[in-house]
């Protein structure tokens, strides 16, 4: 079919230019029974509608597969520049017979740091092309396509498309569930914690939350446009598949909303402390200043450098002023704690 509409269309048809070899990460067609056929890029190039449901992913970030998205895939040019698009918000558009979707799903590639990747899908009755950055590592597509080689895989392209919403949405579990833990950790130990190393800890899942949550409101609004949309790639069960998905997406973003607010009371709190404290030493210091300014008064007399000055020719004059001083240090330490200042 992509052919015979791209001979019609007036664009190339799917035989590669010469030297030219897409970013193909895999190619399947569907049986119908939840199985597959895996193809490589010639059988890709002759395949044709009634074999099967096709579906190619590549790696949108890699030039050979742009190349061949922008020419010889037959999508409409405008089409095949979203599809190649650096960085899109999750949404829907119902184009004729086809569905453009952009979706965000955790990025699990070794040594990345937490973020919300995009996958690029274009999917009609007959074939779907995905496409996500070689350098992320999205399990949903992996465990579709390891499903289908157990025979326990989508069947067409409604079952593609809930099967992908529902395992991206399903990876967020693990990933709240440990933010839920840290904020609870963070919460037993406020107290006798390092000050310095809390508040980063908190801005840490503060920043995670905030990203997670600016990715999965647009998505949630993409996964309610598509369970709504008028399509007969959708049936029944695609459909209370996808309403199943929301469900768990809405229940995710209201626990992120949850660890917003319970990351934002425990800074208020840590703010609180950390003022608390502040306050507490500057009193003290005040106090010890208070004490002090007796015997600085006493010793700055005694030390300018003009006659009469009392005790000058007595040996003992020195001792009788240290008592004095410990006298009135003592009276006014009881002066300050009658009055509640210490």
């Amino acid at each position: 079919m992509m052919a015979e509409e791209a001979a019609r269309a007036g664009r190339p048809t799917l035989d590669l230019p010469a030297g030219v070899e897409p970013g193909l990460r895999f190619a399947v067609v569907l049986d119908g029974r939840g199985g597959c056929v895996e193809l490589d890029w010639q059988g890709v190039a002759t395949w044709k509608p009634e074999q099967g449901f096709l579906w190619v992913h590549l790696e949108r970030d890699a030039p050979e597969a742009q190349a061949w998205v922008m020419g010889p895939s037959g999508i409409d040019p405008l089409i095949a520049e979203a599809l190649i698009a650096e960085d899109s918000r999750p949404r829907v558009e119902h184009i004729d017979d086809a569905l453009l979707l952009i979706l965000r799903g955790i990025n699990l590639a070794p040594g990345s740091s937490l973020q919300l990747v995009p996958l690029h899908v274009w999917i009609m009755p007959s074939r779907a092309l995905t496409l996500r950055d070689k350098t992320h590592a999205l399990s949903a597509l992996r465990d579709i396509r390891i499903a289908l080689k157990n025979g326990r895989g989508p069947r067409g392209p409604g079952g593609l498309l809930g099967q992908i919403a529902d395992k991206m949405v399903r990876d967020l579990d693990p990933v709240l569930e440990e933010m839920e833990d840290e904020v609870e950790g963070l919460e037993e130990e406020i107290i006798g914690t390092a000050m310095g190393e809390l508040r980063r800890e908190i801005a840490d899942i503060r920043r995670r939350a905030i990203h997670l949550r600016r990715y999965l409101g647009p998505q949630r609004d993409a996964l309610y446009q598509l369970r709504n949309e008028d399509t007969t790639m959708l049936d029944k069960r695609d459909r209370m598949r996808l309403r199943g998905v929301i469900d768990s997406l809405v229940r995710h973003i209201e626990d992120l909303d949850a660890i917003r607010d319970r990351t934002s009371l425990l800074h208020d709190d840590l703010a609180a402390m950390i003022s608390e404290k502040i306050a507490r030493t500057t009193y003290r210091f005040t106090a010890i200043a208070g004490l002090l300014l007796p015997p600085s008064l006493v010793a700055g007399l005694l030390g300018a450098n003009i006659g009469g000055i009392p005790g000058q020719e007595n040996p003992d004059a020195f001792f009788e002023l240290a008592g004095l001083i410990v006298f009135l240090l003592g009276v006014q330490a009881l002066i300050l704690r009658r009055m509640g200042w210490i």
